[in-house]
């Protein structure tokens, strides 16, 4: 397996539950057509969580029961995750980030999806708190 240059690492993702909910709880929203995106600055958090101090995005996925089975439900994750990766190096905030696909996500064509996360981060680039 070839290693890409627009990696998705394991320090770029988000992966705790409570980092789930507190971006959940007091994060900001931007709503698109195909994905919510839930994102809250981590300087905010002023040293809640061990990765408050580093630098760099984390991001999240949570693909909901109601978008169908497990196959489809990793699909759209695959999907999206693929739509991250090759955007990653446009977000430069240290900001945590969770993506809620919607049912649309699944038929949509990729460069849909990489049209959609480009503006996510551009406003989140803008916008973080």
């Amino acid at each position: 397996m070839n290693a890409s240059p627009q990696s998705f690492p394991k320090s770029a993702r988000l992966l705790k539950r409570a980092d789930f909910l507190r971006v959940y709880e007091t994060g900001r929203r931007h709503f698109g057509a195909h994905m919510t995106f839930f994102y809250l600055d981590r300087a905010v958090v002023g040293g809640v969580n061990e990765a408050a101090g580093k630098d760099g995005p984390r991001i999240g996925f949570t693909v909901s029961r109601a978008l169908g089975g497990s196959v489809d439900r990793n699909r759209i994750r695959r999907r999206v995750r693929e739509a991250v990766r090759m955007n990653l190096s446009a977000l430069h905030r240290a900001t945590d980030v969770v993506i809620n696909p919607k049912r649309s996500a699944a038929k949509a064509a990729l460069p849909v999806l990489l049209a959609e996360v480009a503006k996510g981060f551009a406003v989140i680039e803008r916008g973080a708190k």
